[in-house]
């Protein structure tokens, strides 16, 4: 069972995120990690106690990842699968595959992205680079 927040920080927490979406759509990804960063912040620690913790580790991950910062983006990913459910995010695992991936870890991206691909189903690869679903495929058996 998770604890809850004040809810002034919480209402904190939503806005600066917000903020960091807006700035993401504005393909201002360092602008919306240093937002996301900054809501994290406000956790209590540790942060991984907080059901927050799980989206602003992914959300800071996923903007370090779209700047090309992989070793930053596996960091942040790999926090977001230490809290509740974030093992089961598929798109935390898809990437953490991706960062993986990139970082030459390609065993360790394998299983991350198969995790993504085994919660998800292909769908998940749709909007991606189609070399991460490539590259799963020629690594496991029976993927299509």
């Amino acid at each position: 069972m998770q604890k809850e927040l004040k809810e002034e920080t919480y209402n904190l927490i939503l806005e600066l995120s917000e903020i960091g979406n807006a700035l993401a759509d504005q393909d201002d990804f360092n602008g919306a990690r240093a937002k996301f960063e900054e809501a994290l912040a406000l956790l209590p620690e540790p942060y991984t106690d907080w059901e927050a913790a799980l989206w602003l580790y992914a959300s800071i991950g996923d903007m370090a990842f779209l700047s090309a910062r992989y070793d930053d983006a596996a960091d942040a990913l790999q926090s977001a699968l230490v809290c509740e459910e974030g093992i089961t995010n598929p798109f935390v695992q898809l990437r953490l595959g991706q960062s993986l991936f990139e970082l030459g870890a390609h065993d360790a991206a394998v299983e991350h992205l198969l995790r993504a691909y085994m919660l998800e189903g292909s769908e998940i690869f749709d909007s991606e680079d189609p070399k991460y679903f490539h590259y799963l495929k020629t690594q496991v058996k029976d993927i299509n």
